[in-house]
């Protein structure tokens, strides 16, 4: 009975090991960043603002404004 408490004391203190092991190494590439690797296209809204679908609706409510504009006066 002592054999296997034993063993199962060092699995578990194994695998903790290796867990916090992992975790160590995520949390250095988090605070690494991403520098190397940045991105060339806009993020975020700047890539919403930019595709062409959203020109599109922008052109369409400044005309729609235009003309309710010109019906008023």
């Amino acid at each position: 009975m002592d054999g296997e408490e034993r063993r199962g004391r060092l699995s578990s203190f194994v695998l903790g090991g290796l867990l916090g092991a992992s975790a160590a190494l995520a949390a250095a590439r988090r605070r690494r960043g991403y520098r190397a690797a940045e991105r060339r296209t806009p993020q975020g809204l700047g890539a919403f603002e930019g595709a062409p679908c959203y020109r599109e609706i922008v052109e369409r409510e400044q005309a729609l404004e235009e003309a309710r504009f010109r019906d008023q006066q």
